[in-house]
């Protein structure tokens, strides 16, 4: 079999002169794999340069079948370790998908191919650019689908708590109209002058305008039972079970019944409460779509600023309160799920820093969704920018994002940021978060730091302002 008539059926090695793919040739051990062989598992030590002549190997995670391919390599491709790499264990699990035919080269052998073979020391060399490259490509992809599949589901969670209280309201809102003729009824018999009209409408509207008192169960108690004693006082007390809760969430006191009693007589008194607490309760209800509305609107508003949907995807001025304030939106529902006190102290005069807003919002999420996962339930997280004016005379825009959780160990803190490092449970983390937050920053021309101990975890994100 001629190896290196095959050798030079990959295109890398296409242009390597034939003596020094003999070498490969002689050097290197051939191999035959059936269909499902394993050529590396997870965490063995990464000592071959294969050269794939025929078959078809797949690298996947080792854990959920097909579904976790990362990359399929067919006939004629060059995998595992290179010359001048620094891996020393696989990273993911090399599998023979078909009959297989490869060449494997010890990595012993690299550095007299290194020495003695210039032209495929560059062909290999530039494979491991490539590789690096495409790698890059993949993990920031992976760590955006990871971000967006954080984002979406607590989303779809926010979404749903709005639209399910619009739902409900109109719901109520269409039955309590559906049983408002009886009220219409009582008031066409009523003869009440202009002046005691205004006087009704007058006391309705300072209602609707101001702000009712938050009250304790007590004191609501209280409140309650002083309007019901009113009502039965006031031959009323057929209904006023059901006209004292809206009356006291508006803050209505007995003064105020006995004020409209004054105004409008004793005798049109159960109409004009009946007709003032369907007034009430239809604005409740107003109020509560209103509410919900707001909040799908601010949900929206902040897709929108995350996302840049109405913006161009290039390079451009960015605002970083707004990128950190819609991120903390989208996180919300994590966040007070763990009851987190969240403070963000971002000055509205920050200047904007020239970058990609799709990678500073990423670099955001990684950061605050690392922190809420630190902190314990209650715990407490910081996020403060300011301008710094340093000596060689730039300015930078520097953001902390502090927590108070336990803290990260001196004994890996210096991992924190290498690819795949992770203390997460499997299946909890990939390990490529500060990895791609790095990675965002040197891209801004920027620098991050992070400090620790028990208590308080700061990461300090130092971005130039172009002026």
């Amino acid at each position: 079999m001629d190896l290196p008539a095959l050798l030079r059926q990959i295109p890398a090695l296409a242009d390597v002169p034939a003596d020094q793919l003999q070498w490969v040739a002689d050097q290197a051990t051939e191999h035959q794999y059936e269909a499902g062989a394993v050529l590396a598992n997870i965490g063995d030590p990464a000592d071959h340069l294969f050269f794939l002549l025929d078959g078809r190997i797949v690298i996947d995670s080792g854990q959920n079948g097909p579904d976790d391919d990362i990359a399929v390599y067919e006939p004629t491709g060059l995998l595992g370790v290179l010359p001048f790499s620094r891996m020393n264990r696989i990273q993911s699990r090399l599998l023979a998908e078909r009959p297989s035919h490869l060449l494997r080269l010890h990595r012993d052998q690299l550095r007299p191919l290194v020495q003695a073979h210039y032209e495929l020391t560059e062909a290999l060399v530039q494979q491991m650019t490539t590789r690096v490259r495409d790698f890059t490509r993949f993990t920031q992809q992976e760590d955006k689908m990871a971000s967006l599949g954080r984002l979406s589901a607590g989303l779809a969670h926010e979404l749903n708590n709005p639209v399910a209280a619009i739902v409900r309201s109109a719901d109520t809102l269409r039955r309590h109209l559906g049983a408002t003729p009886d009220t219409v009824k009582r008031l066409m018999r009523m003869t009440l002058t202009d002046e005691q009209i205004d006087g009704v409408t007058a006391l309705l509207f300072k209602k609707f305008g101001q702000k009712a008192p938050a009250l304790s169960m007590l004191a609501r108690s209280r409140s309650e039972d002083e309007l019901t004693d009113w009502l039965d006082d006031n031959n009323m007390a057929d209904c006023s079970l059901d006209l004292t809760s809206p009356l006291v969430d508006f803050g209505y006191t007995a003064d105020d019944l006995e004020e409209l009693r004054q105004c409008v007589g004793e005798e049109n008194v159960p109409g004009v409460i009946t007709w003032i607490v369907d007034n009430l309760v239809t604005e409740r209800l107003v109020v509560d779509i209103s509410d919900a509305s707001g909040r799908i609107d601010t949900l929206v508003s902040s897709i929108k600023n995350y996302t840049h949907m109405d913006r161009g995807a290039g390079k451009t001025l960015v605002p970083l309160g707004e990128g950190i304030r819609s991120t903390v939106t989208l996180l919300d529902h994590k966040i007070r799920q763990k009851h987190i006190t969240m403070t963000l102290d971002l000055p509205d005069d920050l200047p904007a820093v020239c970058g990609w807003p799709g990678e500073l919002n990423q670099l955001w999420t990684n950061l605050i969704d690392n922190a809420i996962d630190a902190v314990a339930d209650g715990g407490t997280i910081t996020i403060r920018s300011a301008v710094d004016h340093q000596a060689n005379g730039l300015d930078f825009v520097l953001t902390h994002v502090i927590d108070n959780g336990s803290g990260i160990p001196d004994a890996i803190k210096g991992n924190i940021f290498d690819p795949f490092f992770t203390t997460k449970e499997i299946g909890k983390g990939t390990g490529l978060g500060l990895d791609i937050v790095q990675g965002i920053v040197r891209h801004h021309n920027g620098s991050i730091n992070v400090h620790s101990q028990p208590g308080h975890t700061d990461f300090s994100v130092c971005l130039p302002v172009e002026k």
